[in-house]
């Protein structure tokens, strides 16, 4: 009896409960009927109080990259960028540091032609009045980031400084972050008050030009210069693990954010860097995923992921760059070593110091020749050598991965090694050592079938086979 009657409540309740939902319900929508001027009005609200939180939320981020160290001040123009409304930030500056250029140079400045046009930034190529190359990176005010905070805010100059966001971030962290692997701050213009365009405060970043990284290209390349472009890379992400702003991760990791400027890689984009650790409460949070496999990074006792911008960034530098650059025509004598910084990097066993130890190692061995001892002194005693002449008249042959197309020149450590390679190629006769160097300081030997006559030149030698017949001059 007892319990039917509990039975009995307990139906009741739920039968009140849904009476009272309804009620409720009904109510709502008598109000929205009789308020729903003011109900749109207070959406409106809703909004504007959104999109002035995401405002605020971004200058919040730019704060800490402001302080390289402990009770650093940021700089005037620094400053500026983070002022609170947006009519202070149109007032911009025409302050540069150092040998920086300004605002002023951007009134002779011709574009080129568009390098990229994506959702937030617009980059071309553009010229300065002496007729030097930059790069120029400006808001792309038509681009979807712009058009959908329009659609949705209508706030044309909020708008313009939420998009901007990414480009001010970049501008300070290329001044905090200077080194050889990451593209020069050439300058800036944040605006001059009472101008147009962007002197009106649409905020340009002035980089040093740099050719986009071909990576096909740099496939058919000798082996010498891909493994700079690893090497290079390595010396960046060490860098980039100890950073004057902490271990900075690059989250947007692709062939497509770097250049190459003489040679020498450089990263160019640097809005998606992240000097945030991830935060954890157990190892499971540290999960780091990729498309092909995932790694278990621990949770430390201060509650952030162990060197995880770290980990991340090494295995990015594995899958984008050292699978396809750096194994393909190894020395024979450097491919244990090879292989070794290709294990320890695809399974992340290796932290960056390791990495980058290993490189500089292999380098060592190549610059110096230590990895030739298996070639005899006497592979010489084959050879006539003539000193200060050059060949005409020649005969060519190509050969894989030649530094010129239209024949074989390749890079040796000195005569012996070049001798060594002439021996292997059934078609040469004979090699032109000319003290043209790489950039590790290896001589550029051409490799020939043969040539008609000698002619004059300090600068080059000559070594022919002396089963052959030798021109004379």
């Amino acid at each position: 009896m007892i319990g039917s009657l509990r039975v009995a409540a307990l139906l009741a309740f739920v039968v009140l409960c849904a009476l009272l939902l309804l009620l409720i319900s009904s109510v709502q929508q008598f109000g929205a009927k009789l308020s729903g001027a003011a109900a749109a009005g207070d959406e409106e609200e809703l909004l504007r109080d959104a999109f002035l939180c995401q405002l605020k939320e971004r200058r919040r981020e730019l704060i800490p990259l402001l302080h390289q160290e402990a009770g650093n001040e940021p700089s005037g123009v620094e400053s500026r960028l983070l002022v609170g409304s947006t009519s202070e930030v149109t007032l911009g500056s025409t302050e540069a540091h150092l040998d920086e250029v300004g605002c002023e140079a951007l009134v002779d400045m011709q574009a080129l032609e568009v390098l990229g046009s994506g959702y937030t930034k617009l980059v071309f190529k553009a010229s300065l009045a002496g007729g030097q190359s930059v790069a120029l990176k400006l808001v792309n005010e038509q681009g979807v980031d712009m058009k959908r905070c329009l659609e949705e805010f209508k706030d044309p100059e909020g708008c313009w400084e939420l998009v901007s966001y990414k480009l001010k971030k970049e501008m300070i962290l290329l001044r905090k972050l200077q080194h050889p692997n990451i593209i020069k701050l050439k300058g800036h213009c944040a605006g001059v008050q009472g101008g147009r365009g962007v002197e009106a405060g649409r905020l340009a970043v002035i980089l040093e030009w740099g050719d986009p990284l071909q990576m096909i290209q740099l496939l058919q390349s000798p082996w010498e210069d891909r493994f700079r472009v690893c090497l290079d890379l390595v010396r960046l992400l060490h860098f980039l693990s100890r950073s004057p702003l902490g271990s900075i991760g690059l989250l947007d990791f692709q062939p497509q954010q770097f250049v190459t400027v003489s040679g020498e890689l450089k990263l160019t984009d640097l809005d998606d860097g992240s000097p945030k650790e991830t935060v954890c409460q157990t190892d499971e949070d540290c999960t780091l995923q990729f498309p092909q496999r995932n790694f278990s990074l621990p949770c430390s006792a201060q509650g952030l992921c162990e060197r995880r911008n770290e980990k991340r960034n090494i295995y990015n530098a594995y899958r984008y760059f050292f699978t396809y650059l750096l194994p393909h025509q190894a020395p024979p004598r450097l491919t244990h070593l090879v292989d070794h910084i290709m294990n320890t990097t695809g399974e992340l066993t290796a932290d960056v110091n390791q990495t980058l130890e290993a490189f500089e190692h292999i380098l060592h061995l190549y610059k110096s020749g230590l990895h030739l001892d298996n070639i005899p002194p006497s592979i010489l005693r084959d050879y006539t050598v003539m000193r200060g002449v050059g060949t005409s008249g020649n005969v060519d042959y190509r050969c894989w991965p030649s530094y010129s197309q239209h024949g074989c020149v390749l890079s040796v450590h000195g005569a012996k090694e070049a001798a060594h390679v002439c021996n292997s190629h059934s078609q040469c006769s004979s090699f032109t050592l000319t003290g043209q160097k790489t950039w590790t300081g290896r001589l550029l030997a051409s490799f020939k079938r043969s040539f008609s006559h000698l002619v004059p030149d300090d600068s080059s030698e000559v070594y022919v086979k002396k089963s052959l017949e030798t021109p004379s001059l």
